[in-house]
């Protein structure tokens, strides 16, 4: 999570909530990393059909699916900052793992052209220009690493800027392979570099394809987040003191950077009151990063086949 702090509410019907502040603001980092790289995206598939260069054009429809995935994100993180609404009641916050989805789909499409046309390649074998692949290539190492670190600080706190920061510094490697690859056929004469050398590309949009996929399904489906131990939270929950049993604990994604807790405690001592709501919620906050949270209170001795 990022720097952020709780807004604790109890009431006597023993209900908490914490809310945490919106993630910071990238709106210009999208901004020039769309410009930067629809230009690069030009460039490169220009430079590679005119070379017949597939490791090229295989680089430029991967850069044109970031781009597209660049501005998925932006519009996510823009939606995500709308206040709730009578009709979303929790905002536009969930619309970060809607885009996140999006660019895994966007993702698969395209590694399926470049599969089919690298196949192709390698079935009909063009000589493609190595100058050309190194120059071209080196600008992108340039761009996407640039676009890279402007994404950098906000890694560690949103899943989705982490996403488009390992999109670019990923792609940055890819068009250090198309160098080699260009280096490789100056020097062997080897043709078939070039394909093969698409189909790594491949290999490696897919590889982190596949990661953005599952996660993503796995948070659209309110799964509790990679980051938070459900058992660890269990156990906070139980050590709070007076409580007898925890049931009814559920933990899920509001976005791509905020979770949600709500969970039943057993207190037969009583209710606690608001003190002890405030300080449950700073503690999931700052032990499991968790800033939404609602606790109800069920006073009296008796369990449930839930509790533990």
């Amino acid at each position: 999570m990022g720097l952020h702090h709780s807004h604790n509410h109890g009431d006597e019907t023993g209900h908490s909530h914490s809310h945490a502040h919106a993630p910071a603001d990238f709106g210009r980092a999208f901004a020039v990393g769309v410009v930067l790289n629809t230009g690069f995206v030009l460039v490169e598939a220009i430079y590679g059909f005119l070379s017949g260069s597939m490791a090229l054009v295989a680089d430029a429809g991967h850069n044109l699916s970031d781009v597209l995935g660049l501005l998925i994100a932006w519009g996510a993180s823009v939606a995500a900052k709308k206040p709730p609404s009578t009709r979303f009641t929790y905002g536009l916050k969930s619309s970060t793992i809607l885009a996140a989805f999006a660019n895994a789909v966007l993702l698969l499409v395209a590694i399926g052209a470049i599969l089919i046309e690298s196949i192709r390649r390698l079935i009909e074998p063009i000589e493609p220009e190595g100058w050309t692949m190194i120059w071209v290539a080196g600008i992108g190492i340039v761009i996407n690493t640039a676009t890279a670190l402007m994404f950098m600080r906000g890694r560690k706190s949103d899943i989705n800027i982490r996403g488009a920061f390992l999109h670019m510094a990923a792609d940055a490697l890819v068009s250090v392979g198309v160098v080699i690859a260009g280096a490789a056929i100056l020097l062997t004469g080897a043709v078939l570099i070039d394909p093969l050398v698409s189909l790594v590309i491949v290999a490696v949009i897919a590889w982190g394809t596949w990661g953005l996929l599952r996660d993503s399904v796995k948070m659209s489906l309110a799964a509790v987040p990679d980051s938070v131990d459900e058992g660890a939270v269990r156990l906070t929950l139980a050590d709070l003191p007076g409580v007898a049993a925890v049931h009814h604990l559920h933990i899920w994604p509001m976005s791509t950077s905020e979770t949600a807790l709500t969970a039943h405690l057993v207190m037969p001592g009583g209710h606690p009151g608001d003190a002890f709501l405030r300080q449950a919620a700073h503690r999931l906050e700052h032990d499991h990063a968790i800033g939404h949270v609602t606790l109800q209170v069920e006073i009296g001795a008796e369990t449930c086949e839930e509790c533990t």
